[in-house]
């Protein structure tokens, strides 16, 4: 073989070598990133109308997703406080479910401004939010939805995880809310916590996850002494996270099947909102 066949030989080698290096360079690193594919596919495929609107909060601006049912009448809004890995295309691709059945389902972004390389980045960033900020912005968000022209005056909030601890706290923290749907979120612990709450607390929970299901008792024992309406609900077999983990491709059965069972409770009482 001549010398230059040789290194013109080399040179293919290399450039397949690179080639491949890049392949899996990519794959690597957009992995993570389109990890909620199937979430997006939802957003796509549908026929609501979903739309970024931008929130005064304060000094802020906020973001917030906001999607509308197809209706004739006006419809009650359901505020969504997002998981602590912040508002994700699963998130974004719940609030287009609770559009498809009948309401206006608005999500803020509760690190608006904020871009993370990873989700334990955006964890982080919300384990480090100010409580206060968090209430402002869900109250920006609130006087927003009440707002809304095509809203009916009622306004509801629902959260999971991070967001599901949130929902009890901010169900204290506003006399104008309807309903509160907390999925997997701590409950409260005081009975100054409780007492402000204006409406019924509707609690989906995974079999397994007593971290969060050991604070179940204490809340309704709290809530019963305050008179007030807490109904959770455990469902056998799943996991911390059901609701996201329950929807994608690869679902085990029991988080598939927790899932599709708290939707079909969570349809039931979103029928009875006014």
């Amino acid at each position: 073989m001549s010398t230059s066949m040789s290194r013109s030989a080399e040179r293919t080698g290399l450039k397949a070598v690179l080639s491949l290096a890049g392949v899996i360079f990519i794959l690597i690193n957009v992995a993570p990133a389109e990890a909620q594919d199937w979430a997006k596919a939802r957003l796509n495929n549908s026929p609501r109308h979903g739309e970024w609107v931008e929130i005064k909060s304060g000094d802020r601006t906020i973001k917030a997703f906001v999607v509308y049912p197809e209706r004739k009448d006006k419809a009650p809004v359901v505020l969504v406080i997002h998981e602590i890995f912040g508002l994700t295309d699963w998130v974004r691709g719940l609030c287009d479910q609770l559009a498809e059945n009948g309401v206006i389902a608005i999500a803020p972004d509760l690190l608006s401004g904020q871009t993370f390389a990873d989700p334990d980045g955006a964890r982080k960033a919300i384990s480090a939010l100010p409580e206060p900020q968090i209430k402002a912005d869900l109250d920006a968000t609130s006087d927003y939805a009440l707002k809304i022209p095509a809203g009916n005056g009622t306004l509801a909030v629902s959260g999971f995880c991070w967001g599901g601890g949130w929902v009890f706290q901010y169900a204290n923290m506003n006399p104008k809310l309807k309903a509160a749907y907390s999925f997997y979120g701590a409950a409260p612990d005081e009975q100054v916590k409780v007492a402000n709450i204006p409406c019924p607390v509707y609690g989906f929970y995974a079999g397994n996850d007593e971290r969060v299901n050991a604070t179940i008792p204490t809340a309704q024992d709290l809530m019963k002494r305050a008179g007030k309406k807490y109904e959770p609900v455990v469902y056998g077999g799943a996991g911390h996270g059901f609701m996201r983990e329950g929807e994608k491709p690869d679902a085990n059965e029991e988080n598939r099947r927790a899932r599709d069972e708290a939707w079909a409770r969570w349809k039931t009482l979103l029928e009875q909102l006014p």
